[in-house]
């Protein structure tokens, strides 16, 4: 039984048709990368599968319980984690409080999951008592995965995580991801810099107008002409 799946899902905003026919699976040892034009879907997807857009038709199964529609608080203690592109940080708390509040639905002690993000990000435990709107792009995109890792989900969804960095910094984040899996956590993202996550995806969705246009492993997606040609700048 996969992790997730995704099956020809449809949806979109006040009744505007985005997604028209998504299909996906991730175990929990994958990394999956969406990757497509502008305006494809790929975001949309990831809200899909977190609930925050409807799902009018097609199936999102979670270790194989139906979640399509479910509400965000009803599945981040499922396993599901969720980390947006924007305004994912509590700029005006420190990092060490963002980190605290992204164990709001555990009565456990903690201490040992942010022991584990400070050594996973260790800027972030220099930088624990700093607010989080003064940190850099790459040390808040750390700051926000380190939140959502904090409930200790099976499936952690990105988007767009290299987004406005540095190449020094994308590629610290995609060494992060990648480290997270091999944890144990599950991966689906979304990624602009296509090429460059597509190099370590087990799994890699290209999608327009809504759906599925190619899927296979990262490097079958690299090396095939076409995919090459369409979207990936020749």
């Amino acid at each position: 039984m996969s992790l997730l799946e995704v099956k020809d899902v449809h949806g979109g905003y006040g009744g505007a048709p985005i997604l028209n026919g998504v299909n996906m699976s991730i175990d929990k040892e994958d990394v999956g990368v969406i990757v497509g034009p502008n305006g494809a879907g790929k975001s949309t997807t990831l809200k899909a599968i977190f609930g925050l857009l409807e799902v009018t038709d097609g199936s999102i199964l979670l270790e194989g319980t139906e979640v399509a529609n479910m509400q965000a608080d009803k599945l981040v203690p499922m396993g599901l984690g969720f980390v947006p592109q924007e305004f994912n940080v509590f700029t005006s708390m420190s990092v060490h409080e963002n980190l605290e509040m992204g164990a709001y639905i555990r009565r456990d002690d903690f201490s040992d999951t942010i022991a584990s993000i400070y050594d996973m990000f260790p800027p972030l435990k220099e930088k624990r008592k700093q607010n989080a709107g003064e940190l850099s792009g790459g040390q808040r995109q750390m700051v926000a995965m380190g939140r959502a890792l904090m409930s200790q989900p099976k499936l952690l969804l990105l988007d767009e995580p290299s987004a406005g960095l540095s190449p020094r910094y994308m590629m610290e984040i995609f060494e992060t991801v990648v480290n997270i899996n091999q944890a144990g956590v599950g991966i689906l993202m979304v990624e602009q810099n296509a090429r460059q996550a597509l190099e370590f995806a087990s799994k890699g969705f290209v999608l327009a107008n809504g759906k599925n246009r190619f899927t296979g492993t990262g490097r079958e997606l690299l090396d095939d002409p076409e995919v090459a040609r369409s979207f990936l700048g020749g």
